[in-house]
């Protein structure tokens, strides 16, 4: 695809439709979700009014390839690794036929537009939830390899982190076909590009990193130098500074692994909250306050009476005198 007709597919106008050549479906965009190396998304409205995203590849190659993946994904029992796979077909734009496919609309907020509102206590949750996922994969013999907080969104009823595009989805064993510096391991010199489960992990840590401190970092000279005491000196990475450390340096070798450790961390910080937890003091209670300034004042009446009796019988016996 030359670069005016990728300029005309990344810029469709809502309302445009798109008629399936081969199985007919009409699909009305309503709006561009957004534009990867592969193509470009948009949000389309099906004829029933059910929503979908369409990607309009800018090659057949990586529509093939990403049909397949989505295609091997749906048939892991059990197990939701990605959109479902709605639709395949081309569309005759002018001369063109453009390929494209239809999958799942998984409506959410974007990761970091979430974090950003609800806090960083939301993190470890989800860290939790796509370790879960990627655990997964990678056992289904796959590497997201693309992993960033653009393919990721928030879910509500119930609050699940989920991807949303599987371009870069790799067969383990061979060389990640899409990347995104900031999060990737070879950029950062921390590793290879070859497609393996420590490749997502340290992708993984860069989204939490960004996600917490709120802005990528611009890489230096030395580039893993910067990268380790960055992790380990910056507040916003507390209590998870080491596990973020050991996951970039590649030292978990699978999702279960991170995930335990960053599962055991949250329990210990749980334990050492309740620990530190002040303990109440004990009050003395308002009815004995009460009872001693009964008597008090009992004391002081019957001292009063007393002297005024006394007061009075020396009177009388002067009086005698």
């Amino acid at each position: 695809m030359n670069n005016t007709l990728k300029n005309q597919v990344c810029n469709l106008s809502p309302g445009t439709e798109i008629q399936g050549k081969w199985h007919n479906v009409h699909y009305k965009i309503l709006e561009k979700l957004g534009v990867g190396a592969t193509g470009v998304v948009y949000l389309v409205q099906l004829v029933n009014g059910t929503l979908a995203a369409l990607k309009i590849s800018f090659s057949n190659m990586s529509v093939t390839a990403e049909v397949n993946v989505l295609k091997k994904l749906s048939q892991v029992k059990d197990k939701v690794l990605g959109p479902r796979l709605l639709d395949v077909d081309d569309w005759s734009y002018g001369s063109h036929a453009l390929s494209f496919y239809v999958m799942e609309y998984v409506k959410g907020q974007p990761l970091l537009s979430f974090i950003s509102t609800r806090g960083t206590e939301w993190l470890q949750v989800f860290a939790s939830q796509l370790l879960t996922d990627l655990e997964n994969l990678h056992e289904e013999g796959w590497v997201f390899g693309d992993l960033k907080p653009e393919n990721l969104v928030v879910t509500s009823n119930p609050v699940k982190v989920r991807w949303i595009d599987v371009g870069g989805t790799t067969l383990q064993g061979r060389s990640i076909k899409e990347f995104t510096d900031f999060y990737d391991r070879a950029h950062w010199g921390l590793g290879s590009r070859k497609a393996e489960p420590t490749y997502d992990l340290f992708a993984v840590s860069m989204v939490l990193i960004h996600a917490a401190y709120g802005k990528r970092i611009n890489k230096t000279d030395k580039p893993a130098e910067q990268l380790k005491r960055f992790i380990l000196t910056t507040k916003q990475l507390e209590p998870f500074g080491n596990v973020l450390y050991q996951a970039v340096t590649g030292k978990y070798k699978s999702a279960k692994e991170m995930k335990t450790e960053v599962l055991s961390v949250e329990k210990r910080r749980g334990a050492k909250s309740k620990g530190t937890k002040p303990q109440n003091v004990r009050q003395p209670s308002a009815p004995r306050v009460k009872v001693k300034k009964k008597r008090s004042h009992v004391l002081e009446t019957l001292l009063l009476c007393t002297s005024v009796m006394l007061i009075y019988i020396l009177y009388l016996f002067i009086q005698v005198l």
